[in-house]
């Protein structure tokens, strides 16, 4: 069954985005207007084409982050999917998991869990990180494929032209038993550096506006050693090595993370103004391995009925190697010219059981390889700066894709029976080469004022969960796999948009238009026979063709020195050409009211998220991390927060978010579980009246 609300045209929606946002441009003075940073952040603004950048270490509301994906949900057009307290998934558009690139310091780490507990932003703590970038869309081929767009967190390495050392440190207190620490330490001399990063954050379940607790509990640390050599300014040798271990009760499932055990080692060079042409030269390797644990009696009571009954665990782990090679040219004035290679690989694995002092132990048990992976990608990319004014950025990429299916068997259970089947293809191997590229032209308009038009295409081949999945339409279930019935996915996006700044106004407008052949959709509930005729359902994989729209848009105006006000709007509307109807987990319009106030010393703000309700749904389909379950209400959200700096390394923040302590779900928030001592519910909602303060400090 499916829902619709009465649709918008597209060409209406963008047509009164540029309205709106254009009055500002066309009325204000030219002028330089000297601003301070927000103390708060609580809508970064894009101020490039199709780039969003901010400093992760700044508070932010909602509450500060304790994972990559609540960082993010503060930019226009991000939502995360809620599971628990942490571990959310981030979506963009409408598109999450590995329609979204997500890089830590330039290094693709995958999760172990095959139920998507440990999506990439999990293994973040953003205090770690210098900046964060945003890259909306098909419109860079630097990071791998890209259909929604691609997310980088980054550390900014540091050349010490004199013995020197540095101090970072912050400490988190908030509602429902939270706290946070983090301590970063980096010293050097000319010829080198080392650097250290702690982290630890832990909090108890939450309580929802109705003052019911949430299985949300959790606690990560991790542990961060960097050595760079840096014989002179422009060239740097640097190895890394991180550890970090975790565990996180969950609301939507019948079992918990235990343990999110870490291990990464990386190794990147550099070395820049190498000649008149050939200006610098990138090169990295890494090596990621994630041993994770998942069981239904470490952090709630084991069911003692159903076919989950007594304690089981799963233990699955995930290798995952790759490196990358850059070179940037400079041909000419007017050119820019990046060319390289990037490979990555990794294997996948598992291993079931009971717990310990049981004869099934899991850790008794051989784990068995599942899927392999290897890609290889070769890009170029071009800017060619036409005049002062205007400028070309062009793009192409070439990935070859090959898995191997290591599968021997599958297990599936019909009307309470186990069933064991042959997978057919056991030990095959498929292989996809995939294409991407992108145009765009940019018009500076005034020295603050860009235009651009972009056009891309990206092809992603499935991913490991996709790859896990049923294939719709078979009913012999030893033909289940998909892992040779479904196609790559391929993205073609128009990107329109300006950002511009005029005297006291500030704001930007970002829209597109996509078309999804092959997109890869996920449908729960899927009815099957098995070979015996017994009913059976099934969560399948399917190719649909598809279209979304929509887009961002954000203005600033300064009313005097030291009150600013702003304001957001964030929406995407899709649609499953093939079955014809709403295409599923697509968040509903969102819109953010904000008014700051900062006298350099003392800050306060007022945030106001608005929320329209999604009435278009896609019943039990979606993506690999969620499906829709049903139409959901409006809501809004009101909150407040303050802010103390002492000097420039010293500050105090504090807030209160959901000041009304209004019970609510995101539409995209996964479905409730029943799990033993909390009360079920059909979203997992978010939390209540929420008080938070953060004290940062720094010695240089």
């Amino acid at each position: 069954m499916y829902s619709y609300c009465k649709k918008t045209p597209c060409p209406a929606f963008v047509a009164a985005l540029w309205a709106l946002f254009a009055l500002p441009l066309l009325a204000a003075e030219e002028e330089e207007t000297v601003t301070l940073e927000a103390i708060v952040v609580t809508a970064p603004p894009m101020r490039t084409p199709l780039r969003v950048e901010f400093d992760p270490r700044a508070p932010q509301q909602p509450l500060p982050a304790n994972d990559g994906a609540s960082l993010l949900k503060t930019l226009p057009g991000m939502n995360v999917i809620r599971k628990g307290g942490t571990d959310g998934d981030p979506v963009f558009r409408g598109m999450a998991a590995s329609r979204l690139n997500i890089l830590l310091d330039g290094e693709q780490i995958l999760g172990g869990c095959g139920g998507r507990m440990d999506p990439p932003t999990a293994y973040i703590f953003p205090d770690s990180y210098d900046r964060v970038t945003l890259l909306k869309g098909p419109q860079s081929v630097l990071y791998g494929p890209a259909s929604a767009g691609s997310v980088l967190f980054q550390r900014t390495p540091t050349y010490f032209a004199e013995p020197d050392w540095r101090v970072n440190s912050a400490l988190t207190a908030a509602s429902f038993d939270r706290h946070d620490e983090f301590l970063d330490v980096k010293g050097g001399t000319p010829l080198g550096y080392v650097q250290g990063i702690l982290t630890h954050s832990r909090s108890g379940d939450y309580k929802d506006g109705d003052g019911k607790s949430v299985h949300s509990r959790y606690e990560r640390t991790s542990a961060t050693a960097i050595l760079g050599w840096t014989p002179d300014k422009d060239t740097r040798l640097e190895f890394s090595a991180v550890r970090s271990d975790a565990e996180a009760a969950y609301a939507d499932r019948g079992m918990d993370g235990s343990k999110f055990q870490r291990e990464n080692y990386g190794l990147k060079f550099e070395k820049a103004q190498i000649s008149d042409v050939l200006d610098k030269i990138e090169a990295s390797v890494y090596y990621n391995y994630i041993d994770h644990v998942m069981d239904n009696y470490s952090l709630r009571q084991p069911p003692t009925t159903g076919m989950m009954a007594g304690p089981i665990a799963s233990n699955p782990d995930r290798e995952t190697t790759g490196g990358r090679l850059a070179f940037s040219f400079l041909p000419a004035d007017s050119l820019q010219w990046i060319v390289g290679a990037d490979q990555q690989g990794n294997v996948h694995r598992g291993r079931s059981g009971g717990r310990s002092g049981m004869s099934n132990y899991y850790r008794d048990q051989k784990r068995v390889d599942n899927l392999r992976f290897n890609a290889y990608g070769l890009f170029s990319e071009l800017t060619w700066q036409v005049n002062p004014d205007d400028r070309f950025i062009a793009g192409l990429r070439s990935d070859r894709w090959q898995a191997k299916d290591k599968r021997q068997a599958f297990s599936l259970i019909t009307m309470g029976m186990t069933m064991n089947y042959a997978n057919l293809t056991a030990n095959q191997t498929r292989k996809e080469t995939l294409n991407s590229g992108f145009i765009r032209y940019e018009r500076d308009f005034s020295a603050n004022s860009v235009f651009y038009a972009g056009l891309g295409h990206s092809e992603r081949a499935p991913d490991f969960w996709e790859l896990m999945k049923e294939a719709a339409g078979l009913n012999n279930a030893a033909n289940f796999s998909v892992f040779d019935r479904i196609n790559p996915e391929k993205t073609t996006q128009l990107d329109v948009g300006l950002t511009w700044q005029s005297g006291d106004w500030q704001g930007f407008v970002s829209t597109f238009y996509s078309k999804v052949d092959d997109y890869i959709l996920i449908e729960n509930g899927y009815r099957k026979q098995t070979v015996m005729m017994m009913p059976r359902t099934a969560t399948i994989a399917r190719n649909v063709d598809a279209t979304t729209w929509g887009g961002e848009a954000g203005v600033d105006y300064r009313f005097s020195p030291n009150w600013k006000g702003g304001a957001s709007l964030a929406y995407v509307h899709g649609r499953n050409d093939t079955d014809d109807h709403a295409l599923g987990q697509m968040p509903p319009l969102e819109g953010r009211l904000m008014l700051d106030w900062d006298n350099g010393k003392w800050s306060a703000g007022a945030l106001l998220r608005l929320v329209a309700r999604q009435n278009r749904y896609a019943l039990n389909q979606g993506n690999i991390v969620g499906q829709d379950l049903g139409k959901t209400a409006g809501f809004g959200v009101f909150s407040l927060n303050g802010g103390y700096r002492w000097n420039k390394n010293t500050r105090v923040t504090f807030g209160v978010d959901n000041l009304l302590d209004k019970t609510y779900a995101e539409a995209i928030s996964k479905g409730g579980a029943d799990v033993s001592g909390y009360e079920q519910t059909t979203r997992i909602n978010e939390p209540g009246r929420t008080f938070w303060l953060k004290a940062q400090f720094a010695l240089e």
